[in-house]
This record gives C-alpha cells, sequence and structure tokens, in this order.
C-alpha cells in the first residue's frame, strides 16, 4: 500500500468515435451542413450521461448506469515515499489501559499470531512471505500482513474470517472501501464523506472527532493525502490513556518501514484516517446515491412499513427510496424536516418503531417445544 499511485481519472469515451471531414465535390454547402450536423450529434452523445445524471433517478435506473471507461492518462513519477510517524514520545511511559469491554474470541487469537511475527524483515526488494502468500512476492505488504494474520487463525480454528468478517485486500482503499460497504468503517472525525455524520449503535448522539476508541482487532487506516486515500494499515492491540489523559493506540503493523513492529500513535493524529471494524457498531447517515449492506437494511425497514416495494430493495438509495425516506418523516416523526435523508433519529426512529410492532405480534408470543 505505500506509495501506491493514485488510481486514474475517469471519463466517457465513444466506442465507435464519428470521423467528419469535407468532401470536394459540388455540393460543398450541403458537405459543411453535413459535417456541422454530425458534430453537434458527436457533442450531444458525449454530453447525454451527463445531462442523465443532472437528475436525481430511482434505483434500478442507478444500477444500470455502465461505468465509464477510464481515460488515458500521463504517467506521473513515482512519489517518495511516506511512512506513518508515532507521535508517542518515548520518554511517555506512564499509561493507563483502557478497559475496550467484552472482545470476540478470535481478536485473541489473531493478536497471538502477530505478535509472534514482531521481528520479522522483508528482503531485497520489499520480498516478504505475506507476499508471496497473497500473489505478489514484492508488494508493499501491510495489508498483506494483516490478510495472512487472519489466514492463519483460520486455518488454527476452521473459522472464515478472512473475506467476511475482514476484507482480504491489497492495495489502496480498497479495504477501507470494503469496510464501508458493510456499514462497519468509522472515521476519526466521525463524518463520512458523500455520506453523513455517525453514531454508535444506541447512542444519543453522533460522535465528536476523536471520540470512537478503537478496540483489539480493529484495522487502524491511514492517509497522508487530503483526498483521504488509503496507504497504511495496522492492527489495534489495546488502547491506553497517557498521563494527561490522551488516548494512546497501541497497534502490530508491518512493512513500516521494513519489518514487523510494535508501535503507538495517539488517537488525534492527523495521519489516521479511521478504523475498519469486524463487528456492527456504529450506524452513519444514508442519504441520495449512497449504497450498502445498510442501505439495504434500511429499505428493508421501509418496506415491512409498507412504503417501498419489493423492487426498489437494491442496496442503493433513489428516488423511491428517498420518497419512502420523506414519507416517513412525515407520518411518523412530527416537526421532523422532510430531507430524504435518513439521518440518527430518523434511523433510530425507524428502527424503534419497528421493534415496537415486532413486540406486539401475538405470533413473537407463542411458545413452541
Amino acid at each position: 500500500m505505500q506509495g501506491a499511485a493514485l488510481h486514474p481519472l475517469k471519463g466517457f469515451a465513444l466506442k465507435n468515435p464519428v470521423f467528419c471531414g469535407r468532401k470536394a465535390t459540388a455540393r460543398g454547402n450541403d458537405d459543411e451542413e453535413c459535417c456541422f450536423v454530425k458534430r453537434l450529434f458527436v457533442l450531444l452523445l458525449c454530453l447525454l450521461p451527463c445531462l442523465c445524471l443532472a437528475e436525481e433517478l430511482d434505483e434500478e435506473a442507478l444500477l444500470a448506469i455502465v461505468t465509464p471507461t477510464p481515460a488515458p492518462m500521463a504517467m506521473e513519477e513515482t512519489p517518495e515515499l511516506v511512512y506513518a510517524a508515532s507521535d508517542v514520545e518515548e520518554s511517555e511511559e506512564w499509561e493507563r489501559r483502557i478497559d475496550p469491554g467484552e472482545v470476540p474470541g478470535y481478536v485473541a487469537d489473531l493478536l497471538a499470531v502477530a505478535e509472534k511475527e514482531i521481528g520479522y524483515t522483508e528482503g531485497g526488494n520489499n520480498r516478504t512471505k505475506y507476499g508471496e502468500w497473497s500473489g505478489d512476492p514484492n508488494a508493499a505488504w501491510c495489508a498483506e500482513f494483516v490478510c495472512w494474520c487472519i489466514d492463519q487463525v483460520d486455518q488454527q480454528n476452521g473459522s472464515a474470517l478472512l473475506e467476511n468478517v475482514y476484507p482480504h485486500w491489497s492495495g489502496q482503499n480498497t479495504g477501507r472501501d470494503w469496510f464501508l460497504r458493510r456499514g462497519r468503517f468509522v472515521y476519526r472525525k466521525g463524518n463520512v464523506p458523500a455520506w453523513g455524520y455517525q453514531w454508535l449503535r444506541g447512542d444519543d448522539h453522533n460522535l465528536e472527532k476523536n471520540e470512537y476508541i478503537p478496540r483489539p482487532g480493529d484495522l487502524m487506516f491511514f492517509s497522508y493525502n487530503e483526498a483521504g486515500d488509503t496507504e497504511h494499515v495496522a492492527l489495534v492491540e489495546y488502547c491506553a490513556y497517557d498521563s494527561e489523559g490522551r488516548v494512546i493506540i497501541h497497534v502490530i503493523e508491518g512493512n513500516n518501514p521494513s519489518a514487523v513492529q510494535r508501535n503507538r500513535y495517539r488517537l488525534d493524529n492527523s495521519q489516521v484516517l479511521g478504523f475498519g471494524l469486524p463487528e456492527d457498531r456504529v450506524d452513519t447517515t444514508i442519504r441520495y446515491n449512497c449504497s450498502g449492506d445498510k442501505v439495504l437494511r434500511l429499505q428493508q425497514w421501509l418496506n415491512k412499513l409498507g412504503i417501498l416495494a419489493q423492487r426498489h430493495l437494491t442496496g442503493t438509495v433513489g428516488t423511491n427510496t428517498k420518497n419512502a425516506i420523506i414519507a416517513f418523516q412525515r407520518d411518523y416523526m412530527q416537526g421532523k424536516a422532510l430531507t430524504g435523508i435518513a439521518d440518527r433519529e430518523t434511523q433510530q426512529a425507524l428502527e424503534e418503531l419497528l421493534e415496537d410492532i415486532l413486540y406486539d405480534t401475538p405470533d413473537t408470543w407463542l411458545v413452541t417445544e
């Protein structure tokens, strides 16, 4: 992941470009008019996708949109490698460990595997056993190290954590996006770009900046640019308070810069982008064009109330889902602004209503042998 190249910009390309040239005939003016018409037609074809996207679309239309063809891009020079830098002073020894509460049993196994790897050092040209395991011996291997450790736990316990609880990934942003699609990525600042504010499930307020304290087994993602691209990942071992009450995150990480090691970072470190969670502990504002598991859950809730048809349960918010949210806000949330955005208040009111309906359903009281 270190030093990964930026993704190419995306644009639209015609499969069969039309080339227009003037013929030397007696109907020169007609040829010029024909040429103008053809050029206008090509221009309209190029603008058509933009014009379509100017209006909000329903769920089916959003799914049918074809991914634009990547436009060619000039090669850039390889940037200088940047590594995650600990901001905890070595002289800072006093700490009080934070009790994370109950964590899944597999987390202890995962941390034990990672701890045994401490001291492993890469060979020439970044070569590692983690890269070999992933299929690229010379990969920048921070993600490969984490995935390898998870796979070791799966082999030991006969579990299936990789690709279910944790992503199996390599490369920039892929791991973060996997957690985002499943609604299990917490931004350190408490706000997801293009989505909105986040909150811990059951809490009565949105997360504030640096409020979420990671737990053992969380993955901590780093970003070194304003775009928020992920450049490094580390496995959270535990958290502690220092003598001034600041949260210190203890991690086990690989490829920083060349070995598996323990490290410490302050929670408010500007390089920390956020955390991938192995458990469902956070919810996020949902709005038009958002996609993922939590969107599908929201659509299923709206469907149970009879305000969203089954065919619109696509996992992406289109105009039908937005209108259903507005209908719920109008009919069940007196005084609520009709935004069509499923914020914390809207999602919690919807979930609470469905729980009340389920509780009052006679079938839920039946005793079976």
